[in-house]
């Protein structure tokens, strides 16, 4: 089971459906399509869930769906009462997890998902705003050093980027990457759920960067940092048809200094941010 947690308890994510006990606030829309309560109490049910039609303090997780990003006030209506009830159950020390329809279908497929912040305005103790964060739609769960495995040798149909995804060298300068940014107390993050597969993403401040991994060693190096370009444009263009999307900054993460200065004009020129290790210059 899922323990009540003080109100620092979830550092931000909820990582499972399992033992959680949940309070829906109505239909939750889910990948274009909205759900009712009972369907969604179903498909909690199958990962592991229970689920109550009321809130009280057995509730661990509430999934409010119709209410993304708007305030509520308490006005007689089940579901913002339940929303209420989440954030005076916060400032009494228990912290409720709340989480969207993005972010329970993300629980359903099995992913990791941000708990949602609360605020109360101090004017009005019934004002509740589900505040909405960098990267919504973007960046998923926190990013993680892949180990490296054994590759299949000399065959031509081997995907190319799925092999340098799984260098050494590849995973080498990801971690260096992660190191550097924490270093400034910035979170690396994965791609979200139904974000283009980008190699590594964070926020700083309302700014949003994808970034695409690249190693040079044992490799030709234009060849390399073309993919790259290619790659990183590719993911930023889709991001750009996604709805409520912010205007993300892709970036070509290279393991060292090119050899040739060109590239850093190239990238430039194409709206790319170009950095390498060790010390990534401006990131």
């Amino acid at each position: 089971m899922v323990g009540r947690k003080d109100k620092d308890g979830c550092g931000g994510w909820v990582s499972t459906l399992s033992g959680q006990t949940i309070c829906f606030t109505g239909k939750v829309f889910i990948d274009g399509e909205w759900m009712l309560r009972e369907d969604c109490d179903t498909m909690a049910r199958v990962r592991g869930a229970s689920s109550k039609t009321d809130f009280s303090r057995k509730v661990s997780l509430l999934v409010h769906g119709d209410l993304a990003s708007q305030a509520v006030t308490d006005s007689g209506r089940q579901y913002s009462k339940k929303l209420v009830g989440a954030a005076r159950e916060r400032d009494g020390g228990y912290h409720v997890c709340v989480v969207d329809g993005d972010g329970f279908a993300d629980l359903i497929a099995g992913h990791p998902t941000r708990c949602r912040e609360l605020l109360q305005a101090p004017d009005d103790s019934d004002r509740v705003l589900v505040l909405p964060q960098p990267g919504d739609g973007v960046l998923g769960a926190p990013l993680q050093r892949k180990a490296v495995g054994q590759q299949p040798a000399g065959s031509l149909m081997i995907d190319l980027d799925h092999l340098e995804k799984g260098s050494a060298a590849h995973e080498e300068t990801v971690a260096a990457l992660i190191a550097h940014l924490s270093r400034q107390n910035i979170e690396v993050r994965s791609h979200a759920r139904n974000a283009p597969r980008f190699d590594a993403g964070w926020s700083r401040g309302n700014d949003v960067f994808i970034a695409e991994v690249k190693s040079l060693t044992g490799a030709s190096e234009d060849q390399q940092i073309r993919l790259g370009i290619g790659q990183i444009l590719d993911y930023a263009h889709q991001l750009t048809t996604m709805k409520s999307v912010v205007r993300v900054q892709p970036v070509l993460v290279l393991e060292k200094r090119p050899s040739s200065d060109r590239w850093q004009s190239v990238a430039k020129q194409s709206g790319i941010r170009l950095t390498w290790g060790p010390d990534y210059p401006g990131c």
